[in-house]
This record gives structure tokens, sequence and C-alpha cells, in this order.
């Protein structure tokens, strides 16, 4: 697998989440996308934004646009050195949140991903990676 083009941005802000979901619809698109995965892909990626900085204080996304024969892909990575998550398995579960949202956001991006992987530390932060294949 090859990656073609990284871009990263800084997630601090709001205004940075809808710049994160403009690049990410940018990159989408330039791989050839249809709509729908571009939805998936634009909504999950806008989930996980606003996860690093409610929960991780802000941090970083990385953009990769991935080649594997004929094969294209984004992948996605978001990462913070925020406070972790204590369980993985209950922030994964629908429904559980530790504030005031729905608790869709690591599951329901992990849905809307080809692969999803995700590594946290209490104290030292989460880096959650998605990648989302053209079919």
């Amino acid at each position: 697998m090859a990656i073609e083009k990284t871009y990263e941005l800084g997630v601090l802000t709001q205004d940075d989440v809808v710049l994160v979901r403009q690049a990410v619809r940018t990159a989408a698109v330039d791989i050839g996308f249809n709509l729908i995965d571009q939805t998936k892909v634009v909504t999950a990626a806008s989930e996980l934004a606003r996860n690093t900085i409610v929960h991780g204080g802000g941090g970083m996304a990385r953009i990769e646009t991935l080649r594997d024969g004929i094969k294209r892909g984004l992948r996605l990575v978001f990462e913070d050195h925020g406070p972790g998550i204590q369980d993985i398995q209950l922030a994964m579960k629908d429904g559980y949140t530790s504030g005031t949202g729905l608790g869709l956001g690591l599951g329901g991006a992990k849905r809307l991903s080809s692969e999803f992987d995700i590594e946290s530390s209490p104290g030292v932060g989460t880096r959650v990676t998605i990648t989302r294949w053209k079919v």
C-alpha cells in the first residue's frame, strides 16, 4: 500500500472541525468516492474531530490518500494528548457518553469506516485511525 498525499491540520476549535470536513470531502472527491461514501467518511471525520477537541483538549488530524494496487482509499488519523480513555470497550458502546453528546461518536465512526483502530492511554492521549476504501 502506498500513501499518495498527506495533509495535516490542527484541531483546536469548532472552526477547525469545519476545515477538516472540507479537506476530507475534497480528498474523497479527488480519489473518486461516490456521494454516499463521501458523506460517510466526512461524517466520521466530523465526529472524530469533535471528540479530539471536546474530550482530548485539541490535537491534530492527518488525511492520507492511499493506493493499494487498483484500490484507492482515505486514511484519517486523529490524535490528542488529552486524558485518554479509561475503558475503550465502554466508550465504543452506543449510548455511552462522557459528556453531553448522544454517545454515537466512536461507534458511529467505526460503522462508517472500512477499517477502525483506536489506541488510548490514560494521561497520555488517544489516537483513532480510520480507513475508507473506494468500492
